[in-house]
């Protein structure tokens, strides 16, 4: 599926044998989703809401920090959330049905994004691949909990949903606008039709969407995180600049703004960083994403250094939800 990508977001001649194989996975998809509205496919409906932070494309969106701004709001107006996530690698597919995400994990067992949130210290964070199972396990572990949000899982129907926001990369949006292999979609574009909410992050929003800006001007030491510096103290230092990420150069063109300028390395996204990939003789500092952090930790010096970024959204989109699940 790496290989594909080069071709998501452009017409080669290579799409005369992709494009029959989306319209057959596009069926299968309509198909599906009509088989679980009507009925004839279960769905489990939770005691609590449950508030999907998901996308219709293949690679990272920005659905993770915008489900840490939507729990700090949630709690910020008296709920009490918590969130659920499939996890990534072996995470999902070795991992018990169901379990809390704890700060002492590894990446390879909870999966980055998971590890991340946790880290966050919000609230509870648990993973597993049969969802509504992960929720109920938590909802048990955790009876205090009043509303969940399920990081990624739009297209989990066996979930059922009281909201579902849907996030876009702003500067990618759909590529060729196919479905997988052809094009990036998991979904065809109509699918944002029937969500309750479009969040374009970073570029021009058009009517009934909303704005999502992914801010950070500051870098913690990964092996002294109580150490943190702002960009003007790099400035002028050999700097490089790591990530593995669904669209790595979001990071290295954040980095320019803040008047850094970094050698850049692009990694496919959920890699599994070694030391030596990392080692830079001559660098100064390096510079990494949060969801890389989490896998560097254990071989981390004092060049490594992350940059903190959290999503700037209207408080309106967290009324829209609390509107829609009621008080």
């Amino acid at each position: 599926m790496q290989r594909l990508q080069h071709y998501w977001y452009r017409i080669t001649p290579l799409h005369l044998l992709l494009y029959p194989v989306s319209l057959f996975l596009r069926a299968l998809v309509a198909l599906r989703r009509t088989l679980y509205r009507r009925g004839l496919f279960t769905s489990i409906k939770l005691p609590v809401p449950v508030v999907v932070i998901g996308n219709i494309s293949v690679g990272g969106t920005g659905k993770t920090p915008l489900t840490l701004t939507l729990a700090q709001q949630l709690i910020d107006a008296g709920w009490h959330p918590a969130i659920i996530s499939r996890g990534y690698r072996k995470s999902a597919t070795q991992a018990p049905t169901a379990r809390e995400v704890l700060s002492g994990d590894g990446a390879d067992e909870v999966g980055d994004e998971p590890l991340l949130m946790r880290q966050r210290n919000l609230c509870p964070v648990w993973i597993g691949r049969n969802r509504p199972a992960v929720a109920l396990a938590l909802l048990q572990a955790h009876p205090e909990c009043d509303i969940l949000l399920s990081d990624d899982g739009l297209q989990h129907y066996r979930l059922q949903r009281d909201v579902e926001i849907a996030v876009v990369d702003g500067a990618r949006r759909f590529g060729n606008g196919m479905l997988i292999p052809a094009g990036p979609l998991r979904e065809p574009i109509s699918r944002l039709a029937s969500v309750d909410a479009v969040v374009i992050n970073g570029g021009a929003v058009k009517d009934a969407e909303w704005a999502m800006q992914l801010n950070g001007t500051r870098f913690y030491n990964l092996l002294n995180p109580t150490e943190v510096l702002s960009a003007e103290a790099f400035i002028g230092m050999q700097l490089h600049a790591c990530a593995g990420i669904g669209h790595p150069q979001r990071f290295f063109n954040h980095l320019q703004q803040l008047g850094l300028h970094c050698t850049s390395h692009a990694f496919p996204d959920h890699h599994p960083f070694q030391a030596s990939e990392l080692d830079f003789p001559r660098a100064d500092a390096l510079f990494l994403t949060e969801k890389d952090a989490v896998k560097c930790a254990a071989f981390a010096t004092e060049k490594f250094w992350v940059l903190r970024v959290d999503a700037q959204i209207s408080p309106q989109l967290v009324q829209l939800i609390i509107e829609k699940v009621g008080s």
